[in-house]
């Protein structure tokens, strides 16, 4: 069971800082607006500041670091579905799940084998030992004017555009270097090897959500040094 009050309390977490700058526009969706003419609203925090979804930041991560694990030999399970995860692997042949029976795989108190991507980020049934901030933007609300960003749905089997499906998006300012800042937690059983690809995963995000077509959401990444033992 993990208890709120015991996950940054314990001197043996680590934190690594991040900001996020972005380059062009960010598009971050919230589901649903009554105070906007767009259709999809930026998301904010309570005092309208803009963010990025910390959820976010832990799905594009994690996908991340499952292609640079695969690259490495490592032998992976498949998200994002429960059923093919660790441990219960469903659809994987004798050989496959025999690759994932490595001693390395082991956790405390468990007789099963989670894969080194499950270690870091969690399962159905292993707590992650990531945790992830929401990323903040440094600027105040009032200093950023509301941008709204045209957008078409496009029919892909006739390569045209859908009937009556226009819409607008919110967006953060273009090309204005917007920071974002947060941090990441890294929780006393955190796979040792693991820093690593967290840093190299990192790097290979170089946009947030989609329309990356329409030069929304790129980024880059800044971060404090931290030790790689």
């Amino acid at each position: 069971m993990i208890y709120l009050q015991d996950l940054f309390s314990n001197p043996a977490i680590e934190t690594i800082s991040i900001t996020a700058v972005i380059d062009t526009a960010l598009c971050v969706g919230a589901d649903s607006s009554s105070e906007t003419l767009t259709e999809q609203p930026i998301v904010r925090t309570a005092d309208n500041k803009l963010l990025i979804r910390a959820s976010q930041i832990k799905r594009c991560l994690r996908h991340e670091c499952e292609k640079i694990a695969r690259g490495l030999g490592w032998p992976i399970c498949q998200s994002s579905n429960a059923k093919t995860m660790c441990p219960q692997r469903t659809g994987f042949s004798e050989e496959e799940a025999k690759g994932l029976e490595r001693e390395e795989y082991r956790v405390p108190n468990d007789n099963r084998y989670h894969c080194l991507i499950c270690q870091m980020f969690g399962n159905s049934t292993l707590p992650s030992q990531i945790i992830f901030d929401d990323l903040i933007c440094e600027k105040e609300p009032e200093n950023l004017s509301e941008v709204l960003h045209p957008n078409v749905t496009i029919n892909c089997d006739r390569c045209t555009l859908k009937d009556k499906k226009h819409y607008l998006l919110e967006t953060s300012p273009a090309n204005a270097k917007l920071r974002f800042k947060g941090d990441i937690h890294l929780q006393p059983d955190f796979p040792p090897d693991a820093k690593a690809i967290i840093l190299a995963g990192l790097h290979q995000i170089n946009a947030l959500r989609g329309s990356k077509s329409a030069r929304l959401g790129w980024v880059q990444w800044e971060f404090k040094r931290f030790c790689l033992k």
